[in-house]
């Protein structure tokens, strides 16, 4: 993979043809539509999320539109602290919203008091357990690292307008978790399973050790620790590594989210070689996204979306992805190699896809639309495309809200 740089150094004096012209245009009529509309959609999100909170602070986890369709009776911490998250960054930009912060201080109270306990035989470690009483899915007792990362995410997201609503040591205790999870190489072991010996690698995440490094880089701007930076910094650096010698890299959205935390901060004091490992690691995940892109026109239902067969929540993680690296990314790059375009594109997909009236006004559903054909993995598929998950919401919620951010940040025409 070549360096960031030398691409930017080659393609410069081309972009300056475009740039003179499509870089310079002031904010129109199409962009002044295209932010109401997102604003209009952000709202109608967050709201279905924030009437999904119960008193107890669970949230009503899944629904299937189709009332013939039972939905089994599950839960997910990890999707829980996630939704957390999202809710927390609309509050950011609404911070009057008293309804909202509520739903989310209810939220924080289930994950924190509920989910949230020791780990036998260490008292300096806490995790996110999740437990097959609530989970109901017929796995055993379990923290994972993910459900630690995610944790720090939303624990940490309500600091920002409830400063000490989770203890500090008890924050660290989080942190410590992480770390007790990491190997020397910097990848992880995915689960801690007390029933089969603690710590477990049999199965790996895509998403942990991106969700890992996230929260360790919330806590060390909290807390101002090394010991935070470092180990979120040794596990972003293995996935850059690890990646380098494959011809594929995988689509890794929270590595993408935590990249831009680590590089957007002058805190972290990285080396120029360092943030160039990280830098080019993101620049192939976010080429890997455009190339997955559905552009064509024989597709008119899913073009600007992910998947082939309608599915809405790839969309959203994608998105959540390459907003981030456009923190990061130089604009000459960025519009040469098509991120921008690829996240206009994939917006309209979103904005089409949101329910936009009615009792579920604001949710997603898991896909666009049944296929037309007949056999046991497809029926099993069809039934669940009017499914509601929080998830699905949540990663619609937050790369809407990246988007809206990216458009103050950088005004000019939308481009479809």
């Amino acid at each position: 993979m070549k360096n960031l740089c030398f691409y930017s150094a080659v393609l410069i004096l081309l972009f300056s043809l475009v740039c003179s012209v499509s870089c310079s245009v002031p904010k129109n009529k199409t962009q002044t539509t295209q932010t109401e509309n997102i604003k209009t959609a952000i709202k109608r999100s967050a709201k279905y999320l924030q009437k999904s909170v119960k008193e107890n602070g669970m949230f009503e986890y899944r629904v299937n539109m189709d009332p013939s369709i039972k939905v089994k009776r599950k839960y997910n911490i990890l999707r829980h602290a996630g939704a957390i998250y999202a809710m927390s960054q609309y509050l950011e930009l609404n911070p009057q919203d008293y309804e909202m912060r509520s739903a989310i201080e209810r939220a924080g109270k289930y994950l924190r008091d509920k989910a949230i306990e020791p780990v036998s035989g260490n008292k300096e470690l806490l995790a996110v357990w999740s437990k097959p009483q609530v989970n109901n899915s017929g796995k055993p007792l379990q923290a994972k690292l993910g459900g630690a990362g995610l944790g720090l995410v939303a624990l940490l997201s309500i600091e920002k307008f409830h400063p000490d609503f989770t203890p500090l040591p008890d924050l660290r205790k989080l942190g410590r978790f992480i770390i007790y999870m990491q190997k020397q190489d910097g990848s992880f072991y995915s689960k801690y399973i007390p029933s089969e010996g603690g710590l477990q690698d049999r199965w790996k995440s895509i998403y942990y050790p991106g969700e890992a490094a996230l929260g360790l880089l919330m806590l060390y701007e909290k807390d101002n620790s090394k010991t935070w930076s470092d180990s979120a910094y040794q596990a972003l650096e293995y996935l850059a590594k690890s990646s380098q010698s494959k011809d594929t890299v995988q689509v890794d959205h929270w590595a993408l989210l935590a990249t831009e935390k680590i590089l957007s901060s002058k805190n972290f004091d990285l080396t120029q070689s360092q943030a160039d490992l990280l830098q080019n690691h993101a620049v192939r995940i976010c080429e890997t996204i455009i190339d997955e892109q559905i552009i064509s026109h024989y597709y008119p239902d899913f073009r600007g979306g992910f998947s082939i067969d309608g599915r809405i929540t790839p969309t959203s993680i994608r998105l959540e992805g390459l907003l981030a690296a456009t923190s990061f990314i130089p604009l000459q790059y960025r519009q040469l190699s098509g991120i921008d375009r690829a996240i206009h594109r994939g917006i309209s997909f979103l904005l089409n896809a949101q329910i936009k009236e009615g009792k579920y006004a604001g949710a997603y559903p898991r896909a666009l639309k049944k296929i037309d054909q007949d056999s046991d993995d497809i029926n099993k598929f069809n039934r669940r495309v009017t499914e509601i998950r929080i998830d699905y919401i949540q990663h619609a919620l937050s790369a809407m809200i990246g988007y809206a951010n990216f458009l103050d940040y950088h005004p000019r025409n939308i481009q479809n």
